[in-house]
């Protein structure tokens, strides 16, 4: 399948085009199972030179994610209006953001007003590249970059761990890596956030539910999802045979809600 190349792709877009190329039982009503590899090379004005691949995005706020790949010798900024935050998420090889190198694993949050950092790569990079409009419920409002390879795993329950990589107490906003092993088993739930989830390594079957169906199908590196609040999802289908680590984030504060089975509605009180 070929996309004419857009400007800018929105979520009704993706939805649209992936629920009119399935060959599968009836897809979830939101960009769920994408290789990211195969969507259209898309611009992206504030960072010239780069090739993008757009994950999902709101015109309306401008707010944008992106797995962008910078050539060898690249330099500019960071990208992004006064306005805007930026989140970078370096999936292989290294980037200099400001006086600080980033290699695989390096992960960076900078606030409105703070976007602007000189960015360069000698050797080239893949990274995950989020821009979102400004929080005025956000606590932090300096950057904040670590190493996730240096962050140890916290386990949550029988094999679910997770890498904090960013929690906002005032927005709650998070960014966290989470490690699914073979032995987990994830119950139907729904989040009461926006949840945006990009596979960095393993392989793992999901559900996802949709008009009281549910659809299981293979996530592997580079698979991509942008769950609405509300969606119903994982289940006893849900299994991964060697492991999964997904890369993860939701804008607000969330609430998880156990459910009993693949319902589209919530429960009536």
């Amino acid at each position: 399948m070929k996309i004419k190349n857009l400007p800018t792709l929105s979520v009704t877009f993706l939805l649209a085009v992936f629920a009119a190329c399935s060959s599968s039982p009836p897809m979830p009503p939101y960009p769920a199972y994408i290789a990211v590899g195969e969507l259209p090379d898309a611009y992206v004005g504030g960072l010239p030179g780069t090739r993008a691949k757009q994950l999902s995005g709101d015109p309306r706020t401008q707010r944008a994610s992106y797995r962008i790949e910078l050539p060898s010798d690249w330099s500019f900024t960071t990208g992004a209006s006064p306005g805007q935050s930026v989140e970078i998420y370096v999936l292989s090889g290294a980037i200099q953001l400001g006086e600080f190198s980033l290699a695989q694993g390096g992960y960076a949050y900078l606030p409105p007003g703070m976007s602007g950092l000189q960015m360069k790569s000698e050797e080239g990079a893949l990274m995950l590249y989020f821009v979102d409009e400004a929080n005025d419920s956000a606590v932090i409002q300096t950057p904040l970059i670590t190493n996730s390879e240096l962050l140890a795993w916290a386990q949550q329950d029988i094999g679910v761990s997770i890498k904090e990589l960013r929690a906002d107490p005032g927005s709650g906003a998070r960014t966290w890596l989470l490690d699914v092993r073979p032995e987990a088993i994830l119950p139907w739930q729904r989040s009461s956030q926006m949840v945006e989830g990009y596979l960095l390594s393993g392989a793992i079957d999901y559900s996802e539910c949709s008009s009281d169906q549910f659809v299981t199908d293979g996530y592997l590196p580079g698979g991509y999802f942008h769950r609405p609040p509300g969606a119903v999802h994982a289940g006893p289908a849900t299994k991964t045979v060697a492991g999964a680590v997904w890369f993860l984030r939701v804008l607000g504060e969330e609430q998880v809600e156990i459910v009993e089975g693949c319902v589209s509605e919530p429960d009536a009180p």
